[in-house]
């Protein structure tokens, strides 16, 4: 007879002669996860997690790279081979809007039906709208570039939804003394899904470098089968993860908590971190007549007008809002960087060849950055983040990141003209500390604080603000013309603004830091039931004796 039957049978026994105190048998299932050995369980959700995240990068990185590819094919825009500065934002942000949504709607209904009912519905949109954006056409009644924001404000729902999603199931899933690691394991993904779109970029450019230098008249012809292929390819990834995420179990917690159902969830706990997956416990449970808290509008309220808790949410909010701003902002600057270190538009060669130079130019400039700043900044996160804590690193994050932008915003002039080198190193410095700090704590800290029936929503909300911040940042960072005749930046002549951009980012980065030493509590070495500050000894108000049976 196995463990699990064995254990079956022992609280069959029980429950036919004793009590059975349902507070202690949630605790002791709890605990084993808590306490578990990390296994292939672990590595299977930090896996099925990460793999959507590097599918969410590499689709919304790919735009960035495809956005010119598509200019020349379709000749848009008043310069031959552009699009207007209303396209570009309008492919460029149309993702984001369409996540800070999926953030909200699927952050809510991962609370309300459940983890895994959910679970994999956000990366079939994700696939279906990528698939569509590689086909898509163009037609007298209809611009391409219509049918792109379209499809890809659908992908960024799909995208949003992973974000709450991901986090959630990892640390209900985690141990608690590798959570922040497996977490972290999840979100660095990104990274590589940032790094693998340029990396396809590149070699597609070069699959049809002898037909675009050669075809002067045809190359639009050759461009066109890239961006499709850059953008197309990103389905695969989500393709690959789709059955693992529709096969990934309930997390115990959703099932205990909010499902209700003590007794699944303690079969479930053994199944699983004995085998990796679950089996159906066909004997009755105990789910519904417990009096558990129960999400609802009023005990959402009542939970969140506690000071301690609306100060919580407000401190991931704010701080991911904070954060986003300069995260996304500071794209403005890249072909400053690509310039200075020497990938930005070629400056000799004929037409086709400057063409090719400048696509290919931008694709080897954002590996280098990617390989300098991003990527280096998520290891030392993993590295240290469930030995130094999450709030050591998000206000460390925050205080360099003051420092650094402020360097850039004041001196902005003096280093682009005089030491370009030092420019460049802040920079990288930048994009590496956005990620060794409160780009990753952001991420991590609102998926371990809240209770179980609320986890999901207030990650949600937590990374739609973030999102919100991601919006504003684009629109001063692109030219669109909203209030007066150009952009924040470019006041009083092209890019003049630049400087006091980067000085507005600055400050956000200060009130991040602000918020962080306010607000953001030590998540490191606790479990999430401690951390949800809700009362586990008597968690189940109807047993408070062990007078409950199953």
């Amino acid at each position: 007879m196995s463990d699990i039957e064995t254990k079956e049978a022992t609280y069959s026994q029980a429950s036919l002669h004793a009590p059975v105190d349902l507070n202690a048998r949630r605790r002791a299932a709890l605990a084993e996860i808590d306490n578990a050995k990390f296994g292939w369980f672990h590595v299977r959700a930090c896996a099925t997690a990460g793999v959507g995240f590097f599918t969410d990068a590499y689709d919304i990185f790919a735009i960035n790279l495809a956005a010119g590819m598509i200019g020349y094919v379709y000749n848009m825009g008043s310069h031959k081979g552009a699009l207007t500065p209303n396209q570009d934002l309008g492919l460029k942000i149309a993702t984001p809007v369409g996540t800070l949504v999926g953030q909200l709607l699927f952050g809510y209904l991962a609370d309300v039906v459940g983890r895994k009912k959910m679970y994999g519905l956000e990366l079939i949109i994700i696939i279906i709208a990528t698939l569509g954006q590689a086909v898509a056409g163009h037609g007298p009644a209809v611009s391409i570039i219509g049918v792109l924001v379209m499809w890809r404000f659908i992908m960024g729902v799909g995208i949003g939804g992973d974000y709450p999603l991901s986090s959630v199931i990892t640390s209900e899933f985690a141990a608690t003394r590798i959570r922040g690691r497996m977490m972290v394991a999840t979100f660095w993904s990104q990274g590589w899904g940032q790094l693998a779109a340029a990396l396809v970029a590149l070699a597609s450019l070069a699959a049809f470098k002898k037909q675009i230098i050669n075809d002067p008249a045809g190359y639009a012809h050759h461009l066109d089968f890239v961006w499709r292929l850059v953008i197309g390819l990103g389905a695969v990834p989500g393709a690959v993860a789709l059955y693992f995420r529709l096969t990934l179990p309930e997390t115990p917690r959703f099932t205990m908590d909010v499902e209700r159902n003590i007794k699944q969830a303690s079969s479930d706990v053994d199944a699983f971190l004995q085998t990796g997956g679950y089996v159906t416990d066909q004997t009755p449970a105990v789910a519904g007549p417990i009096a558990a808290p129960k999400a609802s509008r009023r005990d959402f309220f009542g939970y969140f007008s506690k000071y301690e808790n609306f100060k919580l949410l407000f401190g991931t909010a704010f701080t991911w809002f904070a954060l986003d701003v300069a995260f996304y902002g500071l794209g403005l600057n890249s072909s400053i960087i690509l310039n200075a270190i020497g990938y930005g538009s070629p400056k000799s060669g004929t037409a086709s060849e400057k063409r090719y130079y400048t696509l290919h130019n931008n694709a080897v400039g954002n590996i280098i950055i990617t390989v300098a700043g991003l990527i280096p900044g998520f290891w030392a996160s993993f590295a240290l983040i469930d030995f130094w804590g999450r709030r050591p690193i998000q206000i460390m994050g925050f205080a360099v990141l003051t420092i650094t932008l402020t360097s850039m915003g004041f001196g902005y002039h003096r280093l682009k003209d005089h030491s370009v080198g030092a420019f460049v190193f802040l920079y990288c410095i930048t994009n590496f500390f956005q990620n060794f700090g409160p780009n990753t704590t952001t991420f991590v800290i609102p998926g371990e604080v809240f209770p179980t029936r609320y986890r999901s929503t207030a990650h949600g909300i937590s990374a739609g603000s973030g999102k919100a911040g991601a919006i504003i940042a684009q629109i001063m960072a692109f030219k669109l013309r909203v209030i007066s005749s150009v952009s924040l930046k470019d006041r009083g002549g092209t890019n003049n603004w630049v400087p006091h951009v980067i000085e507005i980012f600055a400050l956000f980065m200060l009130l991040g830091l602000i918020v962080s030493i306010w607000a953001t509590p030590e998540t490191k070495g606790k479990s999430l039931e401690e951390l949800s500050g809700e009362d586990q000894e008597h968690f189940i108000q109807d047993t408070p004796t062990g007078a409950a049976r199953v």
